[in-house]
């Protein structure tokens, strides 16, 4: 284990024009190409703030996180990413309905983009929402190191709020010096909760201030972009309303219990009305993990006077649908998935490689997971599951671990309808759905985007170590 780096957030303790449409495929007339360049490379961040030195990262563009890309939904978007590191990578761009070539999978659906060598991701962003970009080429240490970065889609009509911002949430584990623990992938990460840091940023920095003004009005973007790390955020003496859950438009709520739980690789956007007094501060905390709850940011409140009165009642209205395919749920076809493996599981066995061996004989490769029997290995392997296109699918997913994992299915969004069997309140469409120790639930969806689509446990410890699968669209 690391040592404890000590801070207050110590938590252990060229433009073309080209046709563009909402559709995935892209062929309809539309708007321009937006087209820019992203360079995978090393540099310094300021990640744990003075007096600490600076880290040694890998970044996109210069910077931590990497430049929050912003498009209008339908638009047609190039990307040449340049990979300057000294490894391998890929981009895959975590909940956008991409055409499989795009997804950024290496040798599933491309090859990995070598040190010195370029790789242009072209696609029509179909939904509006808050995404985000990391690569998948050895993804537990390359997005630890710092690759991710938030990318907005924006609804042709912005929601009538005073800001739009995004706090892209991640941990680090750091030393003393403020380097970067070298132990990834070490096995008790691997075969318990993951990789949990000791440093949270907010946007890439320790923050102390989130300045406000009284009255404003404020929509706030949340991504979890750590590699393990659950979040439970509470906004003292605040009434957060969901309006969207991974980039989908929800029926705007309340959290339960008053708390905001993300887990890895899931956003959640909420309006925030600034219902404070000028001069005053409210502590924003995160109290998911018992026993180690922090202060993460304070709401502090400028001396300006309000931009609106105190507390005046204002409706949430809820955001514009994008356009998904409904699942035929009384037709449709149904499976059941389930998760295995991790310290204090049952998991004596489970087949690698296309034959069954023992859970020594893993281990001895880096495995300790596994979905349906089958710890994976890489990233191309036999599908778990060949679903037929057009065709309405509910998948029930299985928790049989001691330890929690969000499930996330590439190319597609699916509605969570139930949980532990009683049906969901909102049916919320996610692409990452959080299945605690032990729990059940059950997914729908159309299966209509062709290709091989990863579905893997974003903890990516836990996704290293076998519990990932392929599932075919023909």
């Amino acid at each position: 284990m690391a040592s404890s780096l000590v801070t207050r957030r110590s938590v252990l303790g060229g433009v073309t024009a080209l046709a563009a449409t909402l559709g995935l495929d892209g062929k309809a007339l539309g708007r321009a190409t937006k087209t820019l360049t992203l360079v995978a490379a090393p540099g310094r961040s300021l990640v744990a703030g003075a007096p600490h030195p600076d880290t040694a990262v890998w970044c996109f563009g210069g910077q931590v996180p990497g430049p929050e890309i912003r498009v209008r939904q339908g638009e047609r978007i190039h990307v040449r990413v340049e990979n300057r590191l000294p490894e391998e990578t890929t981009v895959h761009w975590h909940g956008i309905r991409v055409p499989n070539a795009m997804d950024g999978v290496p040798h599933l659906t491309q090859q990995p983009i070598a040190p010195g060598e370029t790789f242009d991701y072209e696609f029509t962003c179909p939904d509006a929402g808050t995404f985000w970009y990391h690569p998948h080429q050895r993804s537990h240490e390359q997005v630890e190191r710092g690759l991710s970065g938030a990318f907005i889609v924006e609804e042709a009509v912005p929601m009538d709020v005073d800001r739009d911002l995004t706090w892209l949430l991640d941990d680090w584990r750091l030393m003393h010096d403020a380097s970067i623990s070298s132990d990834f992938g070490n096995m008790h990460d691997v075969s318990h909760s993951g990789r949990l840091g000791n440093t949270v940023t907010i946007n890439g920095q320790v923050r102390d201030t989130l300045p406000v003004r009284a009255g404003e009005r404020i929509r706030l973007r949340l991504i979890n972009a750590a590699n393990a790390r659950i979040f439970g955020l509470e906004f003292k003496d605040h009434a957060p309303w969901i309006v969207a859950r991974d980039g989908q438009p929800v029926e705007p709520h309340a959290p339960e219990d008053g708390r905001i739980v993300l887990g890895p690789a899931m956003r959640a956007d909420i309006v925030l009305d600034m219902d404070g007094r000028p001069g005053e501060r409210f502590q924003v905390l995160d109290t998911f993990y018992q026993g180690f709850e922090y202060r993460l940011v304070d709401l502090a409140y400028g001396d300006e006077p309000p931009t609106r009165p105190s507390k005046i009642s204002r409706s949430v209205p809820r955001l514009p649908a994008n356009p998904l395919s409904e699942p035929d749920i009384a037709h449709a076809r149904r499976h059941e998935i389930v998760l295995g493996g991790g310290m204090m599981g049952m998991m004596r066995s489970a087949i690698m490689d296309g034959r069954t061996v023992d859970m020594r004989t893993l281990m001895h490769n880096g495995l300790v997971w596994a979905i349906n029997g089958v710890a994976a290995k890489g990233h191309v392997h036999e599908p778990l599951l060949t679903l037929e296109r057009n065709r309405s699918y509910v998948l029930e997913l299985i928790n049989d671990t001691a330890w929690p994992h969000p499930m996330h299915l590439h190319g597609h969004s699916f509605r969570v309808v139930s949980h532990n069997g009683s049906p969901t309140r909102h049916r919320e469409w996610v692409d990452t759905v959080l299945l605690h120790r032990r729990e059940r639930a059950e997914i729908a969806f159309v299966a209509d985007n062709p290709g091989d689509w990863m579905f893997h446990c974003h903890i990516l410890e836990h996704q290293a170590a076998g519990m990932m699968g392929t599932i075919r669209v023909t």
